[in-house]
């Protein structure tokens, strides 16, 4: 067949340009770079299997790249530098801070302190943990939070059970006292058993027949004990889910809340150099944290419906709170006191923290020039957040965890060396409880951007995805959001974003759509794996502590996913419309030069 019959007969335009160009001067250069698009996508199509499979660890096959790409001729050995990003920096300096917080058990202290305000009403209290697993979520690990604030959960309902059990008996004892009649036949059964005339020959114990008498009462009281367990039994269902949920929503709702954020502000800054710093710490808080609240929201009356009931003058409770109550919350205050008084070392870690999010939000806010504009970023972008990050975060080795008594350090007056007192945290710390394979698996996800912008695999894929101008915009957002919100339920959000970002960035500057329109919502679509235990790590925690089955997450997480695609699609067509502009194709997004 010659080149012009195959041309005349092929239906994709890359391979007709490649051919017709193939008939000049020039024609190795044309077949090399389909290779190389052809190599690394199968280099992506390679990871995303050991991603989906984990036939080997995430973070080892985040390292095919620095192998793989100079092998092939993609890209030369400089991969490697990909691997070590700003996001990287923000991203350690985050984990810091929440070591910090869970090192001096100031995150129980503040749950314990929020759920002693809220109470111990069915209603009341899933809102209290959903609240407080979502706010802690916002700076730690959404699995730390659920770890942390699932045996809290267990122990109050596990007290709940036990006060109203009690609390039932008691009833029914007093039920029996006040029944003269109930009493009468119990008086008569005695006499019964009293004067019945013994048999001379003692009766084999095999040939006894037991005979029990259930009393109306008595049935009754064990209908009722019956219907307090399994009322408890659903309870415990339904909070176990709440506090896994509410940790993944929660972690959208800062940059550095959870991986998938600070992949797509790696991810922006890669492929698109000049976007003049769009997503940063204040403007993803302005549009994830009301879509964050939102979601919470229509998730607790979801929760609500399932697992309570919408009898809400029954689970949030009117007027004098009963024993069981006090019994209950007498559970969260004896936790709470066993914290003893806020030290020395649990001041200055909130102090520091304070102050990150402070710095963070007045960096560049955006409608006024921020103190980094004014004081170092006026000739260019000398400070990030990942600047601001690893510099309170060195505090922590710095900051003592006692306050210094009199006198300083150095030697005392027997000449003996005084020791200087232990920091805020140490490196060993740091080191068993930082996850060095995320910051492999952000750098991967790096790699892999460069790779198919390098090889001009991104081009053709934006080319390839062309005809999707043709629907709506908003039809494409929520599309797209439903396949990386089912993909993630199979595979982590990392890897999700990891591998769709790139081809969702390629696809808008190929339609002139906003990058953010279709980036920004799939991003937080990937956190929003609801439906499985396997799902995420918050899952599996509350499968193994909640008594639950596959079925009833399914059955919860489903419809916990569409409204989690409607909100952020909500969010995305209101307030970040507005935000980020996004009615316009923005000079940054304009690669076609």
């Amino acid at each position: 067949m010659t080149v012009e019959t195959f041309v005349s007969s092929s239906s994709n335009s890359l391979w007709k340009e490649i051919l017709v160009i193939s008939s000049y001067p020039g024609v190795c250069v044309c077949v090399s770079v389909c290779l190389q698009e052809a190599r690394c996508g199968y280099v992506i199509i390679l990871m995303a299997l050991y991603w989906c499979t984990e036939c080997i660890p995430l973070a080892v096959t985040a390292l095919l790249p620095v192998v793989l790409f100079p092998m092939m001729g993609i890209m030369k050995a400089g991969v490697s530098v990909e691997y070590l990003k700003d996001s990287n920096m923000l991203f350690i300096g985050g984990l810091l801070v929440a070591i910090a917080v869970e090192n001096w058990n100031l995150h129980k202290r503040i749950a314990l302190r929020v759920l002693l305000l809220v109470g111990v009403r069915p209603s009341l209290l899933m809102i209290g943990f959903m609240s407080v697993t979502a706010f802690l979520s916002m700076w730690i690990s959404n699995t730390a939070t659920t770890a942390m604030m699932l045996p809290i959960a267990q122990a109050v309902l596990q007290q709940l059970r036990v006060t109203e059990t009690q609390a039932d008996q008691r009833d029914f004892e007093a039920a029996a006292d006040d029944n003269p009649a109930f009493e009468l036949e119990i008086t008569e059964t005695k006499q019964d058993i009293t004067n019945e005339k013994q048999p001379d020959v003692p009766t084999q114990p095999e040939d006894r027949v037991y005979e029990y008498d259930w009393s109306p009462e008595s049935l009754q009281d064990c209908s009722r004990r019956a219907a307090t367990n399994a009322k408890y039994d659903l309870l415990t269902k339904g909070m176990s889910l709440s506090v896994c949920y509410s940790a993944s929503i929660g972690g959208t709702a800062t940059l550095t809340g959870t991986t998938p954020n600070l992949i797509l502000k790696g991810q922006v800054d890669k492929l698109f150099p000049g976007n003049g710093d769009v997503i940063n710490f204040a403007s993803w808080f302005g549009f994830a944290f009301p879509n964050m609240v939102l979601m919470l929201v229509i998730s607790w009356l979801w929760l609500q419906l399932i697992f309570l009931g919408f009898n809400l003058k029954k689970s949030f409770g009117c007027g004098v709170k009963s024993d069981r109550d006090k019994e209950a919350y007498a559970v969260m205050r004896e936790e709470y006191r066993k914290l003893g008084p806020m030290k020395f070392a649990e001041w200055a870690v909130l102090t520091i923290f304070v102050l990150l999010v402070v710095l963070w939000f007045t960096r560049e806010p955006g409608f006024i020039n921020g103190w980094a504009t004014v004081l170092f970023n006026k000739q260019g972008e000398f400070v990030t957040d990942g600047t601001v990050a690893i510099f309170m975060s060195l505090l922590f080795f710095i900051v003592p965890s006692q306050l210094p008594s009199c006198g300083g350090y150095g030697y005392n007056t027997a000449g003996k060396q005084v020791k200087a007192l232990p920091a805020l945290l140490n490196w060993k710390v740091v080191h068993e409880r930082m996850p060095w394979n995320i910051i492999l698996l952000l750098g991967g996800g790096f790699a892999l951007a460069a790779g198919s912008e390098e090889s001009g695999l991104s081009k053709w894929l934006g080319q390839s995805l062309a005809p999707l101008q043709n629907i709506p915009a908003f039809a494409i957002s929520i599309l797209l959001c439903l396949l990386v919100a089912t993909f993630t339920e199979c595979s982590s959000n990392t890897a999700t974003t990891t591998l769709f970002l790139p081809i969702l960035a390629s696809m808008a500057t190929a339609i002139k759509l906003h990058p953010l329109y279709v980036m920004l919502p799939c991003t937080i679509s990937a956190s929003l794996a609801f439906m499985l235990p396997v799902a995420t790590p918050p899952n599996a925690i509350a499968f193994s502590f909640g008594n639950l089955k596959v079925i009833d997450m399914v059955k919860t997480g489903f419809m916990l996913n569409l409204i989690g695609i409607l909100t952020v699609n909500l969010g995305i067509n209101t307030w970040g419309y507005v935000m980020f502009d996004m009615g316009t194709f923005p000079q940054w997004a304009n690669t076609t030069g």
